[in-house]
């Protein structure tokens, strides 16, 4: 999996948003090819290792390479810095697909939570639009909790990255930042909970490594405050209940993604119910093979 390219998008000042590939510690810009991520997607319906290698020549052709340092900025309009691996695609999540979030849904669930006892062993898998591109920031964005809630977790989740013909492209990071109060308080609010400014984190670029089968890694969340560590956990991704094919399968029943989609697929990583996000608490997720996704958190 760590052969694979890795697929980004950063902004470059007086050009705009820009694609690249990431190779080690070196961006290789291959807009001269790729002049949005949608046409990545695009590209590669019926071919997806046609358009992977594709992908690869362009990046042995760049003649515009340069540090991913770089792009380390607070993003700014007059500074290079990394945007979320989206632009036309839409976000959606899948829910209750371990058994530790299982657990966790039913402890903060002001009716002990048999809902999410019952959706685990479902057939049918809990599946919810996430973000629209406004609201999804990339590496060293900042990413939202709500003012009216006060009980505020991230959720580190490996995403499924697809392209318009359902097919699988590859692997990035998410966090589907969540108001755990509010879900709690009545399933029916998960929206409120969910979706919100700056209430979904991507990055910092598309595995492009097309597979039917989980990748044998480990996410791993830090949360840091004022410097110190406040909270930090792992999950192997075979803990995951669901199976790609099948969150795919019911992910595309009755619905389309002209641009493609991204596709969170569960948290398994759960702080202590005496948790709760602060301002500028940083928050970073790891997955072996991806890289890292680090955000500050704000009140929006």
């Amino acid at each position: 999996m760590s052969d694979a390219p890795l697929l980004i998008r950063y902004f470059q000042p007086g050009e705009g948003p820009r694609v690249g590939v990431l190779r080690g510690e070196t961006v290789h810009d291959v807009s001269h090819c790729f002049s949005a991520l949608v046409d990545v997607f695009r590209d590669s319906v019926g071919d997806v290792d046609g358009l992977i290698a594709a992908v690869s020549r362009a990046a042995d052709d760049s003649t515009r390479r340069f540090p991913a340092t770089a792009l380390n900025k607070s993003p700014t309009p007059d500074v290079p810095h990394w945007l979320p691996p989206v632009d036309a695609q839409e976000v959606w999540a899948a829910g209750v697909t371990y058994l530790d979030s299982r657990r966790a849904r039913q402890e903060e669930a002001a009716d002990g939570g048999d809902v999410y006892a019952r959706v685990y062993t479902a057939e049918r898998p809990e599946i919810f639009f996430k973000a629209s591109a406004k609201n999804t920031v990339g590496p060293l964005d900042a990413v939202g909790i709500r003012a009216d809630s006060g009980w505020n977790v991230p959720e580190p989740e490996l995403a499924l990255v697809i392209n318009p013909a359902m097919e699988m492209l590859g692997f990035t990071i998410g966090n589907d930042m969540s108001s755990r109060d509010i879900e709690g308080a009545n399933p029916l609010y998960l929206p409120q909970a969910k979706v919100y400014t700056a209430s979904c984190a991507v990055g910092p670029g598309i595995l492009l490594a097309p597979s039917n089968e989980w990748p044998e890694t480990t996410i791993r969340l830090l949360i840091n405050r004022a410097g110190a560590e406040v909270f930090s956990g792992s999950i192997a991704t075979d803990q995951i209940k669901r199976s790609i094919p099948e969150l795919i399968d019911y992910l595309g029943r009755s619905n389309t993604y002209p641009g493609g989609v991204i596709l969170l697929t569960g948290a398994g990583i759960v702080p202590p119910a005496e948790f709760t996000l602060r301002a500028d608490d940083l928050v970073s997720i790891s997955i072996d093979g991806i890289g890292t996704l680090q955000n500050r958190v704000i009140v929006v």
